[in-house]
């Protein structure tokens, strides 16, 4: 493509450190449809007839369907997609294919197929974070009432339910695709048209491109449009934190199926055993995922540091964006998959979660909040609740069973009523609290809502 300029071939080497075809490849659909699209702009600028673009549509068509079948033959001497493509479509119709690449450069084509491309895939993930949020859902919703401890530190703090637990991660997933929804508007718009940097004097109707390929507008500066990457850099911090709260649920079933906490059981079918230990069962998609996070880390910070210090406007630098891309979307796709899946299969031991609920230092808050209905001052009823805590422990004696009235004159004989966890739950009414009744009500809300 630039024999014009150079007298000797490049080299071997340079050819496979540079080639980006074995995996930019997968871009072939969104070349062919941002061409299709400059082509017929190039037919209204009078730089192709109708019959020339004809053969054109047709040529590419004709090479969409044998890619689509496997029958393309990639060239890693043509480097990319989008000379594999016009090459092969200059074999096949002739001259009016090298006409194709006029008032057009590989900057501003990787630029569009890529927009294309995460406009996609935006798309496809948003559908399996709602799917993965409905798996959630369901389970909130059968176990809308079972009692769980709720934990600080890793330690048990207060009463809540499974539902409302696991409704946590449904307004986690809903930020996730909040925050595609708005990238998704940064990323649909269409640099077709800037050119290598400064545009062409071949003026094609931007807008009518951009208006065939689905844009909302076209981009106003074309230095920025070939350069920019912050869209990528963007999603790819979306989708760690996507990850994020994927490893964060993970971690809390890891704890849940141990036999420690013993609160969940995940299927056979998503768990391993051990090579050695034929006792064991586990949940390793958990651990996998955990570990897939980082994956997703490392490709946002490697893009953010092949950016971070490049002159205006395209340098080859730039090249390195895609693979961390598609490997974040790749990897992202089968954690989602693969954790709804394992999220519809599992099942809540109510009994065990009860058990350690009923845990009467779980209400040690309840009790403080029953001083400050009965006038005394938080931090002096914190204080007093410390004491009945600090005497339980010392008597190893539970604390709805130590004499409250010898600790202070403030509790009073109702003072033991505190501990019961349906009255505690029920007191919980304000919004976002986790009363049944509140959670029922989310339960119902988010099955609208999706």
């Amino acid at each position: 493509m630039w024999k014009g300029r150079f007298s000797k071939a490049t080299a071997d080497l340079v050819q496979q450190y540079g080639e980006s075809i074995s995996y930019d490849w997968r871009l072939y659909k969104h070349d062919i449809a941002g061409s299709i699209a400059h082509a017929r702009a190039q037919v209204k600028a009078g730089i192709l007839t109708q019959d020339e673009f004809n053969q054109i549509e047709s040529g590419l068509r004709s090479i969409e369907i044998d890619i689509d079948a496997g029958k393309f033959d990639f060239s890693i001497e043509l480097e990319d997609i989008h000379m594999n493509i016009e090459s092969e479509l200059t074999t096949r119709i002739g001259a009016a294919g090298g006409k194709l690449h006029t008032a057009r450069s590989r900057n501003d084509q990787v630029a569009t197929d890529t927009r294309l491309y995460c406009r996609e895939e935006i798309d496809a993930l948003t559908v399996q974070i709602k799917e993965l949020q409905g798996s959630l859902l369901k389970k909130a919703e059968q176990y809308a009432d079972a009692l769980i401890p709720g934990y600080t530190h890793l330690q048990r703090g207060q009463p809540v339910t499974v539902g409302h637990h696991l409704l946590a991660y449904v307004e986690m997933f809903a930020r996730d695709i909040d925050r595609l929804a708005d990238a998704r508007k940064r990323v649909n718009v269409s640099p077709l048209g800037s050119g290598a940097l400064a545009g062409s004097t071949i003026n094609l109707d931007r807008q009518q491109i951009a208006d065939e390929l689905g844009f909302d507008r076209v981009t106003t500066n074309s230095m920025d449009a070939i350069s920019d990457r912050d869209y990528i850099m963007e999603l790819l911090f979306d989708f760690a934190l996507v990850g994020t709260h994927l490893s964060r649920i993970s971690e809390d079933l890891i704890l849940w199926c141990s036999a420690e906490f013993g609160f969940a059981t995940l299927s056979d079918a998503h768990t391993t055993g051990s090579s050695l230990m034929p006792q064991k069962k586990n949940p390793d998609v958990c651990e996998i995922t955990r570990g897939k996070t980082g994956r997703l880390y490392g490709n946002l910070i490697s893009l953010l540091t092949a950016a971070k210090g490049l002159p205006l406007t395209y340098n080859r630098d730039l090249q390195e964006d895609k693979e961390p891309l598609f490997d974040s979307i790749d990897t992202l796709k089968i954690a989602l998959a693969v954790n709804t899946e394992m999220i519809a299969d599992m099942t809540v031991n109510v009994d065990t979660c009860l058990e350690a609920a009923s845990d009467p230092m779980l209400l040690a808050t309840d009790l403080a909040d029953y001083l400050v209905k009965n006038g005394v001052p938080f931090r002096s009823a914190h204080e007093l609740v410390g004491q009945a805590v600090a005497v339980a422990v010392e008597s190893k004696t539970p604390l709805d069973k130590i004499d409250l009235s010898k600790i202070s004159e403030h509790y009073g004989a109702d003072a033991s009523a505190v501990f019961n966890l349906e009255t505690a739950l029920k007191a919980r009414t304000n919004p976002g609290a986790p009363s049944i009744a509140n959670v029922k009500s989310e339960v119902a809300r988010w099955k609208k809502t999706l």
